[in-house]
């Protein structure tokens, strides 16, 4: 006897959301460095790339997925307070991790972070999480994507230039590692 078995059910073909992504929707925070992330005129979400392994066959190799996801650099443009508040977070957190004038100084990046929970908790105070919100056509937080255990590790230059005819601000860029990123709801809920 054959069962019968329900009919898939189909989502609409109709588009309900007709709005696009605006570029400038978004706010970005990071708790060791919130000056920095205030001034935040770009960001981005990182690229993944999967590894792929190569299967050998008699008539041609066989790509198949691999295990290993390789995350892109976190990068972050910003624009320099004329008391360079915002610059010296990320360079004396560069500073403090290469400590390149004495060991006291990775002491002192621990030290002197405002950073709480598990990183206070544990002793890391050289790490930071931060956050990158995406709002909606309307302004409003639609979803964010989480970095854990971030860190920078480049910061651009500030060139200065007598020469230049128009008033230009400085922007700064800053690279950062990270262990992993998720894209949640507002609820927290992982998509």
């Amino acid at each position: 006897m054959a069962i019968r078995r329900e009919p898939v059910k189909r989502t609409t073909s109709q588009i309900e959301n007709r709005n696009y992504l605006n570029p400038t929707g978004f706010r970005f925070t990071l708790r060791r460095s919130p000056q920095a992330a205030f001034f935040c005129n770009q960001a981005n979400i990182p690229n993944m790339t999967l590894g792929v392994i190569v299967q050998p066959n008699y008539l041609r190799p066989i790509p198949v997925p691999g295990d290993t996801i390789e995350f892109g650099d976190l990068q972050l443009r910003f624009m320099v307070d004329e008391d360079l508040g915002n610059y010296m977070e990320i360079q004396k957190w560069i500073r403090g991790l290469g400590y390149p004038e004495s060991l006291n100084q990775f002491e002192e990046l621990e030290s002197q972070a405002e950073v709480f929970g598990r990183y206070a908790r544990d002793g890391d105070n050289i790490y930071s999480d931060g956050t990158l919100s995406i709002l909606s056509s309307n302004l409003v937080p639609t979803y964010q994507i989480f970095f854990k255990d971030l860190f920078p590790y480049d910061l651009s230059t500030l060139t200065f230039d007598a020469t230049q005819t128009d008033q230009e601000y400085f922007t700064a860029d800053v690279s950062f590692k990270y262990t992993i990123y998720t894209i949640c709801d507002m609820q927290g809920t992982p998509l």
